[in-house]
């Protein structure tokens, strides 16, 4: 890592973090190849899961998918270390998800055991989990799995006209909660697919491969129909008045780099977009190593600061660093 990304990764370890903070940025520092960060966060998830499974819960125990974001680490930490602590973390998610975790009729996973807006049903479902569970479900030899939870959220919450993600509908009202095209949800939705679609290749499952990148592929065309000149786009993607957010373009990035090395995006074009999205956030990262100009936490519904944000720019830099050298 270069001097800016070092301030940037200790900056993102030093901010608070609930379920799904500590497993995105666990999975960076896995991401950038930093063993002694990462295993010791998988150690950290572990200590504090719930009895029911539910990885690195630290507040009331609502959440659903969120906590399988930290599973990927616990896995490859047995892997590392062979040590049975972190295996066991691991199928204790697993098997929540599996057979505890509650669902719509159809088997997609709800998000939350909870509603955070009146008037509705916990029965909700948050494009943001498109990211948090699948790709745990793929490593843990659960493809068949991972691919139907990435089709329900395509089923449930894909705009038929631009294609894009809207981002939580509530399945117990039939009504969406927040319909808008919220560009972290969208980029939150690329990352976990390009994660599902690698580990598919790995695994020789050239059928969820051909799916889900073709499905991915159409999700980025549409997204940078709204990309900014600077290569950042919209909080909500069209709307004009909304503020201008880097986490999003930084998952998109993601996304483009992945799909060059493992073979799903061949437009050089597209390279173009996310190096000009990558060298905008990082303009915007301040002598202490934090991202600014970004959906801000803990509300995000404002410009501001976040763990995401800093993970985002993380991936993003290996991501890219790994697409160029193979170039």
């Amino acid at each position: 890592m270069n001097e800016t990304m070092q301030k940037v990764a200790g900056a993102m370890l030093a901010i608070q973090r609930y379920p799904w903070e500590q497993g995105v940025c666990a999975q960076a520092m896995y991401e950038l190849g930093d063993n002694e960060i990462w295993v010791a966060m998988a150690h950290d998830a572990i200590l504090r899961q719930k009895e029911d499974g539910r990885l690195a819960v630290i507040n009331e125990n609502v959440a659903v998918t969120d906590p399988a974001a930290n599973g990927e680490v616990c896995l490859r930490a047995y892997a590392l270390t062979g040590d049975e602590f972190y295996r066991d973390g691991a199928q204790r998610m697993l098997d929540y998800l599996m057979k505890d975790a509650p669902r719509t009729d159809d088997g997609v996973l709800y998000h939350n055991t909870v509603s955070f807006a009146e008037g509705f049903s916990p029965n909700q479902l948050w494009i943001d989990a498109a990211y948090m569970a699948p790709p745990f479900l793929a490593v843990m030899g659960e493809l068949d799995e991972a691919a139907r939870q990435l089709r329900g959220y395509f089923r449930y919450l894909q705009d038929p006209g631009t294609r894009l993600f809207f981002h939580n509908y509530d399945v117990g009202t039939g009504k969406f909660v927040r319909r808008l095209r919220w560009a972290t949800g969208n980029g939150w939705a690329l990352m976990g697919i390009a994660r599902v679609a690698a580990e598919a290749k790995k695994c020789g499952r050239l059928d969820i491969l051909a799916e889900l990148t073709a499905r991915g592929n159409e999700v980025l065309e549409s997204l940078v129909r709204f990309q900014l000149p600077d290569g950042r786009f919209r909080d909500i993607v069209d709307d004009e008045n909304s503020f201008v957010d880097g986490t999003s373009a930084m998952m998109m990035s993601v996304y483009i780099y992945r799909g060059v090395l493992e073979g799903w995006i061949h437009d050089g074009a597209m390279v173009d977009r996310a190096d000009r999205a990558l060298a905008t956030v990082q303009s915007k990262v301040d002598r202490f190593g934090i991202v600014h100009e970004v959906c801000g936490c803990p509300h995000f519904v404002s410009q501001g600061t976040s763990a995401e944000a800093q993970a985002a720019l993380l991936m993003a830099y290996a991501w890219g660093e790994r697409a160029h050298a193979r170039a």
